[in-house]
């Protein structure tokens, strides 16, 4: 099945009314479990990389892996640079091949956010790829290195950042945050139910480890379409691993391997029943 855009899939979604798991990948074994836990569940999948990730996985490496899983997969699957800030790492994706980039610009003031945020739809649309971005700021940061603070997304400020920049989708701040959660997530449905009205395209709930299946599901109904996860995949990667060597005294490299595939497997799969994008294809 060929390599899609997130809007494809997003735009499927909005119809359907189901998320869809946006998954960060580390490696090859990440991604094959990811790619497996989608084809056995029919499900259209997201595969991600971070910028601020490059420095374990860097680009001109990860990149090629993503890129020709998803196109060998028997399943919609959708390559994506998330939070990107640097517009050489940007088009360095779009040239290895990913289908949909985020500018993260929720750091600059609003206008400025537009209108970089407008480059960058324009250098992905020459490619045929889509564009996602971010208004508010959602807390923590994508490597849990910096506790940024978090800035609820006003209604006003999606709307003009939606009718200038008519980006595929938007991701919003509505009380989630990357990385692990301190307390337990206190999501702002009314927020979103409101932001939804007002800006036509996807939105995009950052921060998915640690939130309830009943509030993805919630979120989902509210508007959300797409939902990043990473932390969790990860965490269960190294707690699989760590029950692995201390079963196994004299572990064999390949049935390691196996371990890391298997986690990450069984993470994404999980998380593609919260968001009920099985049985979509």
């Amino acid at each position: 099945m060929p390599l899609v855009t997130l809007k494809s899939i997003l735009d499927k979604a909005e119809q359907a009314d189901y998320g869809v798991g946006s998954f960060s990948v580390m490696n090859m074994e990440t991604t094959i479990g990811a790619i497996k836990a989608a084809e056995e569940t029919n499900s259209p999948i997201i595969l991600q990389v971070a910028e601020v990730r490059l420095k374990h996985s860097p680009l001109h490496l990860i990149g090629p892996i993503m890129v020709e899983a998803a196109q060998k997969a028997k399943v919609p699957v959708c390559v994506h640079f998330d939070h990107g800030s640097n517009i050489d790492f940007i088009k360095q994706a779009l040239e290895l091949g990913f289908t949909s980039v985020m500018f993260d610009g929720s750091h600059l003031p609003l206008e400025q956010n537009i209108s970089k945020t407008c480059e960058v739809v324009k250098i992905a649309k020459s490619y045929g790829a889509s564009t996602e971005a971010e208004v508010g700021r959602v807390g923590g940061s994508e490597d849990s290195s910096e506790d940024i603070e978090m800035v609820i997304t006003k209604i006003r400020d999606a709307s003009d950042f939606y009718e200038h920049t008519q980006i595929d989708a938007l991701a919003v701040a509505i009380g989630n945050v990357h990385g692990v959660y301190k307390r337990e997530p206190k999501l702002q449905f009314q927020r979103l139910n409101d932001i939804d009205k007002v800006v036509a395209a996807p939105l995009v709930l950052h921060g998915g480890s640690g939130i309830t299946v009943e509030d993805f599901r919630q979120c989902i109904k509210c508007g959300i379409k797409k939902i990043n996860v990473q932390t969790a995949t990860l965490n269960n990667v190294v707690k699989r691993v760590e029950e692995f060597m201390r079963l196994n005294e004299k572990a064999d490299y390949f049935a390691y391997q196996h371990c890391i595939i298997d986690a990450a497997y069984e993470s994404v799969k999980n998380h593609i029943t919260a968001f009920k994008s099985n049985n979509r294809i």
